[in-house]
């Protein structure tokens, strides 16, 4: 049985979908956590393949990367942000978000190569996403983002913002896996994800839609789930520039 960790977000809704009505699902053990947790889960050797923020394979003492899909974006992604309370260039503090890792070095990669800013990160804010304060902003990340773009009084697309940058997509989670596997396995798997990718508009009718963010846009448009060439040269960029943080 191979153990794997997903992310619990929306955005991979497709994915599980794909696991759970595969034959796959007779071979995996699957949980569903945090961004974060999934990487824990992986380094630690809890589970042998997790959709984990492509920050934490830095951290991985073996990492294979084995999907064609990624959670990515070429472009605006609508749900990774910072939000602030002024401009970006005037910001002194950054609440980080707890739930991420790709996304909280992707703000820090663009406010020093994009911004060219260098304010103060805070981890574990107390007040996390409400701070008074008005020089303060926060990265945040996934389904907390959602209907939130009007209530803050300045936004970054974090996924735009790198577009704008390198002229490249963004890969925020990837498929990987701790250990070499069977490539049968790897050819199932794969199978499975195009399965839910491929029933995306299956999925919508047993959906609960929302009123304030468009959530067939977002699976249909704003997430680009394949792991393309020059995905995996942004992937590389974005490794080189987190390393030189």
């Amino acid at each position: 049985m191979i153990k794997i960790s997903a992310v619990s977000y929306t955005n991979t809704i497709p994915f599980i979908y794909g696991l759970q009505h595969h034959n796959v699902k007779k071979s995996i053990d699957l949980s569903l956590d945090i961004p974060a947790v999934c990487a824990e889960k992986l380094i630690e050797d809890k589970v042998d393949i997790g959709l984990i923020p492509v920050a934490a394979i830095l951290d991985l003492p073996e990492a294979h990367i084995i999907s064609d899909y990624c959670i990515g974006a070429n472009g605006a992604v609508n749900s990774v942000f910072i939000f602030s309370n002024c401009p970006i260039k005037d910001i002194k503090y950054l609440q980080l978000d707890p739930q991420s890792k790709s996304s909280n070095n992707l703000a820090m990669v663009l406010l020093k190569n994009h911004w060219k800013v260098e304010p103060e990160f805070v981890y574990k804010a107390k007040e996390y996403g409400r701070s008074p304060h008005p020089k303060t902003a926060f990265v945040q990340i996934g389904d907390r983002t959602f209907g939130k773009i009007d209530k803050h009084s300045y936004v970054y697309d974090l996924a735009k913002v790198w577009k704008d940058f390198t002229g490249l997509e963004f890969v925020f989670a990837a498929w990987v896996s701790n250990k070499k596997l069977n490539e049968t396995f790897i050819s199932q798997l794969n199978e499975a994800l195009k399965f839910g990718l491929d029933n995306r508009l299956k999925i919508f009718e047993n959906m609960e839609m929302r009123s304030d963010f468009d959530l067939v846009d977002y699976l249909m448009h704003k997430i680009d789930y394949r792991l393309t060439a020059s995905k995996k040269e942004a992937l590389t960029l974005f490794h080189k520039l987190m390393k030189e943080l």
